[in-house]
């Protein structure tokens, strides 16, 4: 997960003032807000999952609007878009696996980068109970009983990203502190189309759990 920063979205709150007690199901017949809602997402998420950080784009058939505080568990939250991002819409993951249940880490918190801890195998750790719930509630691969698949994407990717930048994986523990930082601003750097590589902040938490072991 990466930290989400929310802005606002004008098209958004005009309608909430026009339309004053309503809510996210009441936006019948408004796609226009709908897919505003979810360009502005996947823009400020850099075109990345909210949750497991796949590639999406702000198409219907790529993402959807996900209500971070379930809109059954917080139903005065259903039209804040500070409570909304764009998640993959993959089976069994992410906002198909979320539905109405408590998240109690979200990526609109900063401590998701430190509490989730990833493995160049693709596995993913909770370093608290919060983090091990949220990973439970979405799907996201702690194990490669529960998600195969999405563990198998994320190594597949770390993989690529590091062979593109001219490391070996075997090798990533003993490549000098310099280049595993550039590599860290490489994967941190946004592209002419305002995107984030796909994965990449999860190879980023890789590299600084790494760096964290060697100077300790």
């Amino acid at each position: 997960m990466r930290k989400i920063e929310k802005g606002s979205l004008a098209l958004l709150e005009k309608w909430k003032r026009a339309n004053k007690g309503k809510k996210y199901a009441d936006l019948v017949g408004r796609e226009d807000i709908k897919d505003a809602i979810r360009h502005a997402c996947v823009t400020e998420q850099h075109g990345l999952c909210a949750y497991c950080c796949c590639r999406i784009t702000a198409e219907k058939d790529s993402a959807c609007n996900e209500h971070v505080e379930a809109q059954h568990l917080a139903p005065n939250r259903t039209l804040d878009f500070g409570n909304i991002v764009a998640s993959c819409i993959n089976a069994g993951r992410c906002d198909k696996a979320h539905g109405h249940q408590p998240l109690p880490l979200t990526p609109l918190m900063i401590e998701c980068e430190d509490e989730l801890q990833f493995e160049l195998s693709g596995l993913v750790a909770g370093t608290t109970p919060r983090a091990r719930e949220c990973i439970k509630v979405l799907n996201l691969g702690d194990t490669r009983k529960f998600n195969k698949g999405l563990i198998e994407e994320r190594k597949n990717m770390i993989d690529y990203l590091l062979y593109s930048n001219g490391v070996n994986p075997a090798e990533l523990v003993v490549e000098e502190d310099g280049m595993l930082d550039l590599l860290i601003d490489d994967m941190l750097r946004v592209n002419v189309q305002g995107e984030l590589q796909a994965f990449s902040p999860v190879l980023v938490n890789v590299i600084r759990r790494l760096n964290a072991l060697q100077a300790s």
